[in-house]
């Protein structure tokens, strides 16, 4: 899909195919009433706007779109594109072996106790071992200051998936 196409879409096509790269409706809804958008650094600069603009109940829906680090089903229900950039963006841990994927388990649910919702991390190009040391090192941050961690790897995950978007 080229911008152009992008922006021509109507609202609620264009709602759809920006749901595919952020789980948050309402940066969903705010991207497509943006439109038209001239280039794609005005894309880039645009959603990150709207994302730092969210409330924390936009960001933990969007984490929600997830599956865990080292899982496929995320919380909620996802279109198969997602469904697929999520495991392509996983793909590091495809070959972790079995105590690993057990570890990454449980570091996820104490994660999840200790925050409240999943860890997200922008995946692509980090193996297993990466993202346990990263989870480990934020298991230690302020809960305010891991939710402001976590939005921004959301950030970097949807810039991701809008480059992706317009690639497809």
């Amino acid at each position: 899909m080229t911008l152009t196409e992008l922006n021509e879409l109507p609202a609620d096509q264009a709602q759809a195919e920006f749901l595919k790269c952020c789980g948050s409706t309402a940066w969903a809804r705010k991207m497509a009433k943006a439109r038209p958008l001239a280039n794609v650094e005005s894309l880039f600069a645009k959603s990150d706007e709207i994302w730092w603009a969210l409330t924390e109940t936009d960001w933990l829906e969007a984490f929600r779109a997830h599956p865990k680090i080292g899982e496929r089903k995320a919380a909620v229900a996802q279109s198969p594109q997602a469904r697929n950039w999520s495991a392509q963006e996983q793909s590091g841990v495809a070959s972790a072996s079995g105590q690993t994927i057990d570890e990454l388990a449980q570091r996820n649910r104490e994660y999840a106790e200790r925050f409240g919702f999943i860890f997200i991390v922008c995946a692509s190009g980090k193996s297993s071992e990466e993202m346990l040391s990263l989870l480990a090192v934020r298991m230690s941050n302020d809960p305010e200051i891991e939710l402001r961690v976590a939005a921004e790897e959301q950030r970097k995950i949807t810039r991701l998936r809008l480059e992706k978007l317009l690639t497809q």
